[in-house]
């Protein structure tokens, strides 16, 4: 299993010097929410942008690794804002991998348990699920990319119905 991170809420931190919320270059938010698991885990950076700022050359850059990599089973770590953009376009191309996006709709710096849940539930599922797609694991849900949606109205992710 690869855990890919392209950044998101998920990784932000409070920069004292500027006020803002802003990506570090690093994967720290995982590693120590993977501190907890008894299991060792192969992470990678891949973008670390604001899930906004992602474009098509980005989700291409992801796919190639996915492409490249021996893996058949990835968690990527996606901000919530594009991730059906880029689920959707992985699961055009990938039908014989296990690919779950994932993230957070606070900063892990502010409040660590949704990032944790959502991390938590994806490796779990990860393990579990035996079945080739890909999935969104989102508050609670986690389920095939196009039967789950954010619903911008009210800030959580739901099942399309």
């Amino acid at each position: 299993m690869l855990i890919l991170n392209s950044g998101g809420t998920f990784n932000k931190k409070y920069n004292p010097l500027n006020g803002e919320l802003e990506i570090p270059y690093n994967n720290d938010v995982i590693e120590r929410i993977l501190q907890s698991a008894d299991f060792d885990y192969d992470v990678a950076g891949v973008i670390y942008k604001d899930s906004i700022e992602m474009d098509m050359n980005d989700r291409k850059m992801i796919a190639n690794i996915i492409m490249e990599s021996k893996d058949d089973t990835f968690i990527i770590v996606h901000g919530t804002d594009t991730i059906n953009i880029t689920a959707e376009f992985l699961s055009e191309i990938f039908d014989d991998r296990k690919i779950i996006l994932t993230g957070a709709m606070n900063p892990f710096e502010i409040d660590n348990v949704e990032a944790s849940l959502n991390l938590g539930i994806a490796i779990g599922f990860a393990k579990a699920k035996t079945e080739n797609a890909v999935y969104i694991c989102m508050n609670g849900f986690i389920e095939p990319c196009q039967n789950i949606v954010k619903n911008k109205t009210l800030g959580k992710f739901e099942l399309v119905k």
